[in-house]
Parts: structure tokens; C-alpha cells; sequence
């Protein structure tokens, strides 16, 4: 190329590239959210809400991504893939951030919580940041909320009142220690059934019984073939929001501080959706024909720590202690 004409070429070039539109100083980072609940749960609308409220107060520097429904896999998987790098934040059950660091599991404990409001201000309480600093200790990962997930009741074919009444019963539970701690210390006969095959189960007669948040036995239809609710209300629920170590040690401080405070609030919202719901399904129960029997927990509760004390299950007295010792508190 002639030298007049490379310089016109060059020229050319100058102008064009002088039009396009400048970048943003700050490059957006774009993020994968995961969790495991369906579309319609809170557990995502808010998690959406959260990610579309921490791109308006950053300024567009983040984009987040939620995957709901195991799309990027079960909840082990989730977990794993923290540590790994193919998630940046997840919501997840504690009882998998307790493979890591027992403790931070104390929540799954029969009967430690009194009641959501009492879980809730453990959200907000020392015992939360210590536990959630051991857990951070350990993998790097940071727990920056909890939200309420239901409190789990037992739905059945053959009524019981009592712990002593449950002796013998067939119940499906999730095989975990902390699951299986009361209705084996009442003498049930625990099957750790996959949880997609729990209706036919229930339906066939392979199990008389299972137990979940009344929002899970409404959504799986589970009270189509049970004719009792007992309000065994044995663990209060609840799920983790947890942002990966590479992540947490990316943001800056002011970055970490709106992470955590648009998760907290997400929490909330969340944690009051499901209160709701819960209120009106008792109800609901009762018109459809169920038996819904309140029971007396402190039975309960003494079979489990008389069979399953806190530290077979990795947890500490102390954490108890302070737990038991929080006054409840509304959303």
C-alpha cells in the first residue's frame, strides 16, 4: 500500500473507532446464582429481586444470574461447586455447610428453636456470627443470611399423640443425623426413600408416614394420601445464603456490606412469604378433610437428648446455650 494511502487508511480507522461508545470505567462481572427450589418458591423470587437490587446499587457492575431448580445440579453439587469455582453464590441448607464445619449445623437440632420467630433472631444474633466466622474459618466461604424455610410436621396414616405412640411407625426421612434423631427416639421405624418417590410411597403403603414444612406436603400433594397432620414441629427450617471464597475476596468492602445487606433483606421478605403461607394451610388441611393434632413437644424433646446428645451430632453445649437463652423476635 502506497504511503498517502496506508495514512488515509489509518485515518479512516481513527474516525470509526472515536464513534463507538466508550466502555464503562468498571467492566460488569457477571455471576451464577444456584439454588436447588422451584420457580414459584420465594426461596427465587427473592433471590431474582436480590440480584436485581445489587446491580442497581452497584451501578450495573454485577450481573447475576439465579439458576433455580437444580440446574447446575443437586444440592451437594451447589456446595461443592463453591469451592470449585462454577458458582458464586448459593442458597443451601446449613446441614450441607455442616460437612465442612459441624457446628454451623447446630440449627437442625429437634426442638432448639421454639418457634420461626425464635429461629429469625438467631439470624441476627452473636451465636449466628460466631458459628458463620467458624464456617468462613474453615472453607473461605462467607454465610451472609439466613431464611426461614417452614417448620417441619410429620403427615400420617396412623395417628399418634405422643412419642411413645410413634413406636413401630414407618416414616420416610432424610438420611441425616439430625433428621433421623426424633422419630428414632420415639421408637419409629425411619426409610430413607428418595424423595421424588415419596407419594407413591405414601400412596402404596410402603411408608404410613413422612414429615415436612406444610408448604412441601401442599406442594407435593402429599395430603392426598395421609389422613393426619401432627404438629410434631421438630426442626424449624432454614436455608443459607453463601458467597464463594473467590468471590468474597474479590469485592471490595463497600461491595461485601450491599452483598450482604441486599441478601439479609431478600431473607426477610422470604422468611415473611413463607409465615404466611403456613398460617393459612392449617386450614386449608382441615377443609380438605385431614386430622391436624397439636402435641405436647416437651415429650419429644426429652426422648431426643435422652438418645441423641448435641455432641454425637458435632454440635456444642455452648452454642445450645446461647441459643435457648435469645428471646424471639418478629420479622
Amino acid at each position: 500500500m502506497p504511503f498517502p494511502t496506508r495514512r488515509l487508511a489509518f485515518g479512516f480507522i481513527a474516525a470509526a473507532t472515536a464513534m463507538l461508545p466508550a466502555l464503562p470505567a468498571n467492566a460488569q462481572t457477571k455471576l451464577k446464582w444456584a439454588h436447588v427450589y422451584e420457580t414459584s418458591e420465594p426461596f427465587h423470587t427473592q433471590s431474582v429481586w436480590a440480584a436485581q437490587e445489587i446491580a442497581k446499587r452497584t451501578n450495573n457492575r454485577y450481573q447475576i444470574d439465579v439458576y433455580p431448580a437444580s440446574q447446575l445440579g443437586k444440592e451437594s453439587d451447589i456446595n461443592q461447586g463453591l469451592s470449585l469455582g462454577t458458582v458464586d453464590m448459593i442458597i443451601s441448607g446449613p446441614s450441607f455447610a455442616a460437612r465442612s464445619y459441624p457446628p454451623i449445623g447446630i440449627g437442625y437440632y429437634p426442638y432448639i428453636f421454639r418457634d420461626s420467630a425464635h429461629l429469625l433472631a438467631f439470624a441476627k444474633s452473636d451465636v449466628f456470627k460466631e458459628l458463620s466466622a467458624g464456617y468462613s474459618d474453615k472453607t473461605g466461604h462467607q454465610m451472609v443470611a439466613l431464611t426461614y424455610y417452614g417448620v417441619r410436621h410429620s403427615s400420617t396414616n396412623k395417628a399418634f399423640k405422643t412419642c411413645a405412640e410413634m413406636k413401630g411407625l414407618k416414616i420416610r426421612v432424610p438420611d441425616a443425623p439430625a433428621y433421623l434423631a426424633m422419630p428414632r427416639s420415639c421408637g419409629a421405624n425411619t426409610s430413607p426413600i428418595a424423595f421424588a418417590e415419596v407419594y407413591l410411597a405414601l400412596q402404596n403403603g410402603t411408608v404410613d408416614a413422612q414429615e415436612n414444612p406444610l408448604t412441601t406436603i401442599e406442594a407435593k400433594k402429599f395430603y392426598e394420601v395421609q389422613k393426619h397432620i401432627v404438629l410434631t414441629g421438630h426442626i424449624v427450617d432454614h436455608l443459607a445464603t453463601i458467597i464463594s471464597k473467590q468471590l468474597w475476596a474479590k469485592l471490595s468492602d463497600d461491595d461485601k456490606k450491599t452483598f450482604a445487606a441486599v441478601a439479609q433483606e431478600a431473607a426477610v421478605r422470604a422468611s415473611g412469604e413463607i409465615q404466611a403461607k403456613e398460617k393459612e394451610l392449617i386450614e386449608t388441611f382441615k377443609q380438605k378433610g385431614l386430622t391436624v393434632t397439636e402435641i405436647n413437644k416437651d415429650d419429644f424433646k426429652e426422648a431426643v437428648m435422652k438418645n441423641v446428645t448435641l455432641e454425637s451430632l458435632g454440635y456444642r453445649k455452648a452454642d445450645y446455650d446461647k441459643i435457648q437463652a435469645l428471646k424471639s423476635e418478629g420479622l
